[in-house]
């Protein structure tokens, strides 16, 4: 499994080809889009209808109207960068993977107690980063992190290389791939 999460923020649905085809190129299969702009959801449903191969979910969803928006684009998984207890219930009664920002040990600890084990640490270079991670698998051997800010060439391998990482995020990857894609 690619370990690389592109952060996504379509700002023109038009682009939403464009980016998924220069991301397929450089070998990831997976995107979060967010709902940072008017057309996220219509982006979610053409990503997921167009590029089936590819595992299309939904971030910065923040309440349970953007998760059950994203949910019927067809979101394969939802990200928040904070905890939503009414979002974890919705991906939970739906069986969709929640990935919600959880940066303290009282945060970690409510997202254990919703059965989530999987966190994203946003905004890593803000809180710590390696460190911080580190020091909270301590106490919470269980959990598993999604980086998220911060990551760049410089230092993805030493996170990578770490087995308490789930994943890496970052909006670099979509520069990157469009980049690469474009020459």
């Amino acid at each position: 499994m690619d370990k690389k999460i592109p952060v996504v923020v379509i700002k023109e649905l038009g682009e939403t080809d464009k980016i998924m085809r220069a991301l397929k190129n450089i070998g990831i299969f997976r995107a979060e889009i967010t709902f940072r702009t008017a057309c996220a959801k219509e982006a979610i449903e053409y990503a997921v209808k167009n590029f089936p191969d590819m595992n299309i979910g939904a971030g910065t969803v923040i309440n349970a109207e953007q998760a059950k928006e994203a949910i019927a684009a067809g979101a394969k998984f939802i990200v928040s960068p904070g905890l939503s207890v009414e979002v974890a219930e919705i991906c939970r009664g739906k069986g969709l993977p929640y990935f919600p920002g959880c940066v303290t040990p009282t945060e970690i600890m409510q997202a254990l107690s919703l059965g989530i084990t999987v966190v994203k640490f946003f905004p890593a270079n803000v809180y710590g980063g390696l460190k911080a991670m580190k020091a909270l698998s301590g106490p919470f051997p269980q959990i598993k992190f999604i980086p998220t800010g911060g990551i760049d060439e410089s230092n993805i391998d030493e996170y990578l290389a770490w087995d308490k990482i789930y994943a890496v995020g970052g909006s670099g990857f979509v520069k990157e791939a469009l980049e690469k894609w474009q020459k």
